[in-house]
């Protein structure tokens, strides 16, 4: 349970001001490996974005909503100097579907591109100041209006250190987040089955933590 993982303290939040927060407790690689995997997106709800068709569909949902997981790929770089094209896949997800968008085709990178720089919509992710630069080298995408959790949930840690994804979804969600596939091969297309549902859950694992401490938040007041 959330609470088991969670201890009270009368300091006041730097964030809202409140008397009280919450301070987490933090877990060490055992006590996440015992844990259940985290569930995620079936198959079903991954859209992969290729051409104008699945862009246009994809556009009138992610419009309507106000806060999206986020995220991206790029092939692992094992050599020093090895050249670095950056992201190959970028990730968006809201609560019900994840929505993956290769970079190599334009409707896909058009799309990603409307989408982070609108302001209007909330982007939530985990490490996201490395993306945001990725982005803006290869791209010239300044993404606006963007949440990196790792720093939002390491402020209520006792150390004040980041907190990764893995770790993030242990404590907020009690489950482990499986990153099997982070160092495949993200720049050869198409994705495995593997590399789909990873992609997709990793941005879709930011937005469950973002909603579990909205509501932990919420129970302060």
């Amino acid at each position: 349970m959330l609470g088991e993982r969670i201890l009270k303290s009368t300091k006041r939040s730097p964030k809202n001001n409140s008397t009280f927060y919450k301070i987490m407790k933090r877990l060490n690689k055992e006590q996440i490996r015992e844990l259940p995997l985290f569930g995620g997106l079936e198959r079903v709800h991954i859209h992969i974005i290729e051409s104008e068709q699945d862009a246009t569909k994809a556009r009138l949902y992610l419009k309507t909503k106000h806060c999206l997981g986020f995220d991206t790929e790029s092939k692992p770089l094992f050599v020093k100097g090895e050249f670095n094209a950056g992201p190959t896949l970028i990730q968006l997800s809201t609560e019900s579907n994840a929505y993956l968008l290769p970079s190599k085709f334009p409707a896909a990178l058009a799309l990603a591109k409307e989408i982070l720089i609108d302001s209007s919509i909330e982007k939530v992710g985990f490490g996201t100041n490395h993306d945001e630069k990725e982005l803006s080298r290869v791209f010239a995408m300044k993404i606006q209006n963007i949440e990196d959790l790792s720093l939002s949930l390491g402020e209520l840690t006792k150390d004040g250190k980041a907190i990764g994804a893995r770790e993030a979804v242990a404590i907020m969600l009690g489950t482990r987040l499986t990153k099997t596939a982070q160092k495949s091969n993200w720049a050869r297309y198409p994705l495995s089955d593997g590399q789909i549902k990873y992609a997709a859950n990793d941005a879709y694992s930011a937005l469950c933590v973002k909603k579990s401490l909205i509501k932990l938040q919420g129970s302060e007041n």
